[in-house]
């Protein structure tokens, strides 16, 4: 696993399906579905510290853009 496509295929393997409109809403997301899925014993841990790495650091790339965005704007 090393994409944010590889954590929504773990997901939709359970029939979890995240589209917000956002993509760090989407991430986020992600993040407490994948926490419940764990919680619940649904997914190993392994594959689960995988995802949580892979969405922290989509979300900190995606949180850098946004600041570039109202950097630009101002």
């Amino acid at each position: 696993m090393r994409t944010l496509y590889d954590v929504q295929q773990l997901l939709k393997r359970y029939n979890i399906f995240v589209y917000v409109g956002k993509r760090l809403w989407d991430i986020e997301l992600m993040a407490i579905e994948l926490d419940h899925l764990y919680q619940a014993g649904v997914v190993a841990h392994k594959p689960y510290l995988q995802a949580k790495m892979i969405l922290r650091r989509e979300h900190e790339i995606e949180q850098r853009r946004e600041q570039q965005k109202q950097d630009k704007g101002k």
